[in-house]
């Protein structure tokens, strides 16, 4: 009985063995999907001059924007109101811009999201309703129509000596506010060959994506061209059937793979080291100087009953101390992310000390990694 408990026990062992590693596999990988796209099927952004109306005194100042009186004016005239001898004075309209993404293979009376963003001086776009406004591509044909009201949110409040604005109240959006009137011609079952395009183009990641879309199929169809692009034969029983092919494609697990890297921010202090950076043998000083300087102003006044004038000077002092606790630390060969964070850590560098360390290491050769700063 003790044998078959014993027996029981390393089975039990090693399928928790096997399952944590396939799910070590499992979580390091990433679906097709998530790494790629497919050529062709992408958004497509548009944009559109419109006009936005009652608005309660928030609008544009029209004599200060011509553009916004001559815009009122030709909506006007669009609607047979001649308004071009008359003085305007309305503040309760304002010029945008709105912008939309057309997803693809959207379809005829179909609807988006639009974005509406003030153009001239307009100070607030609460309440406001946007009038029809074509949205128009790169190419310069229409594809939408939006119009409706607007979602601001944003809290603009003044007083008589104090104002308060929290958030942007010159940007709303509409939701579904645009109707797609035309859509982009773009036939999947017609193509012969499909093009899978990495997010991040690597070799490595390619050549994968390649090797498992072969070994999913059985059959040698898929070739990585180029760091970001894999070219995939449709074979002949998928013909009629993209669809199919492309969804059984984008299921697929790959481990990706990538460079080591050292993102740094410098208006933010963030700085993001990647799991494979790695640097060689050196040595770590930290220290700062801090030089102060310190005006005091004194008043020199004349001797009594003498014919001088006060003069008011200043005297300058200038104090210099250096930080006397620097310690000097050894970062041994092919130390991991870890090693590298403890022994900055124990110099007790600030975030700005250490976009200049990991600078000065790089300079110096020992860092294999590349810096991107953004």
């Amino acid at each position: 009985m003790v044998y078959v408990n014993r027996l029981k026990l390393l089975s039990f062992i090693i399928s928790a063995l096997l399952w944590f590693g396939m799910a070590h596999d499992a979580f390091a990988s990433s679906r097709i999907k998530d790494i790629a796209d497919f050529e062709g099927v992408r958004d497509n952004q548009l944009i559109g001059y419109g006009l936005v109306v009652g608005l309660n005194g928030t609008g544009d100042n029209i004599k200060s924007v011509d553009f916004a009186k001559e815009s009122i004016i030709s909506m006007l005239d669009q609607i047979g109101i001649n308004a071009r001898d008359g003085q305007l004075k309305s503040k309760n309209i304002a010029s945008v811009m709105v912008t939309a993404n057309l997803p693809a293979f959207a379809r005829q009376g179909s609807r988006i999201d639009v974005i509406v963003s003030a153009l001239g001086d307009a100070k607030n776009l609460q309440g406001g309703t946007l009038i029809a406004t074509p949205l128009a591509g790169a190419d310069g044909q229409i594809y939408a129509v939006a119009q409706g009201q607007i979602a601001v949110n944003a809290v603009s409040a003044q007083g008589a000596n104090q104002s308060l604005v929290k958030g942007v109240p010159t940007s709303g959006k509409i939701a579904n506010g645009a109707i797609v009137e035309n859509e982009i011609p773009f036939v999947l079952d017609d193509m012969t060959s499909i093009l899978i395009a990495l997010r991040n183009p690597d070799f490595t990641t390619s050549r994968r994506i390649s090797d498992a879309i072969n070994a999913n199929l059985g059959l040698t169809v898929a070739k990585a061209m180029d760091p970001g692009t894999v070219s995939v034969d449709v074979p002949e029983e998928y013909h009629g059937r993209l669809v199919d092919l492309m969804t059984r494609i984008e299921q697929l697990q790959v481990q990706p793979d990538q460079m080591a890297k050292v993102v740094i921010d410098e208006s933010s202090g963030i700085v993001v080291i990647g799991k494979d950076v790695k640097i060689n043998r050196l040595a770590i000083a930290q220290g700062n100087l801090t030089i102060k300087i310190t005006e005091a102003p004194f008043v020199s006044q004349p001797l009594p009953f003498s014919d001088g004038e006060t003069i008011v000077e200043s005297e300058t002092f200038i104090d210099i101390q250096e930080d006397t606790d620097s310690k000097l630390t050894v970062l041994n060969t092919g130390v991991s992310l870890q090693e590298l964070v403890d022994g900055l850590n124990a110099l007790g560098v600030s975030p700005r000390d250490l976009i200049s360390i990991l600078q000065a290491i790089k300079a110096s050769g020992a860092l294999q990694a590349d810096i991107e700063v953004i």
